[in-house]
């Protein structure tokens, strides 16, 4: 077996980066809303203010959590071609899934508030398919 480790195309980082970033806004909403003080609240529009009172419980926030932190510590390692960043991306998908699953089921949401949890499922599977595709062709390790 050979440990030789094969340079990744432009592509790889560009995305590596655009995923960075990404995962770098929802560690940001998470920050947002669990730093958020009552003063912060009461200046947000009614509808944002509702969602910012709403009592989830703590495996949510965890679940929460765990999707953002691992999915932006999993693009840092894509960034410096670790292949943990394979096994980040899973529990980000895991914690991300565990999340959106309890707002499908408690929340009433029309075709237009499915679409961002929608998509966030989605990076992460790509994520996932891309870590994977990058350790199956040598350019992480």
């Amino acid at each position: 077996m050979s440990n030789s480790i094969n340079k990744p195309p432009i592509w790889f980082w560009i995305v590596s980066v655009i995923a960075l970033i990404w995962n770098g806004l929802g560690v940001m909403a998470y920050l947002g809303r669990a730093f958020a003080t009552d003063e912060m609240i009461a200046q947000l529009p009614e509808e944002q203010k509702a969602e910012f009172l709403m009592e989830f419980p703590a495996w949510y926030t965890a679940a929460f959590a765990i999707a953002v932190f691992c999915g932006a510590l999993g693009c840092l390692a894509l960034l410096i071609r670790k292949k943990w960043a394979y096994i980040l991306f899973v529990l980000s998908a895991l914690g991300a899934i565990v999340q959106h699953i309890y707002l499908f089921i408690n929340i009433e949401m029309d075709g237009s508030k499915m679409v961002m949890p929608v998509m966030i499922i989605i990076v992460c599977l790509l994520l996932i398919w891309l870590a994977k595709n990058a350790i199956s062709k040598n350019w992480i390790n």
